[in-house]
């Protein structure tokens, strides 16, 4: 689970119920967007470890795709 949920839904259970000061406003925006940031880092891990194959056989994954998961694999080389 990311660390930062559970104070997301305190604060929109508080501005829905009290009202946010902008301290907390500032606050949500933040982790909402470091949220979505870990959810897309999430998703691409996923796509790009990815391998599409067709009934015959023959590995028929994007090229974008495929792309990016070399471009992964020499920066963690570098690394």
């Amino acid at each position: 689970m990311i660390d930062s949920l559970p104070r997301i839904n305190q604060l929109a259970k508080k501005a829905r119920e009290e009202g946010l000061t902008n301290a907390e406003k500032v606050e949500q925006q933040v982790l909402r967007e470091d949220y979505l940031r870990s959810i897309r880092g999430q998703v691409e891990s996923t796509v790009t470890s990815m391998t599409v194959i067709d009934p015959l056989g023959e590995d028929v994954t994007p090229e974008k795709v495929r792309t990016k998961k070399e471009n992964n694999l020499i920066i963690e080389s570098l690394n």
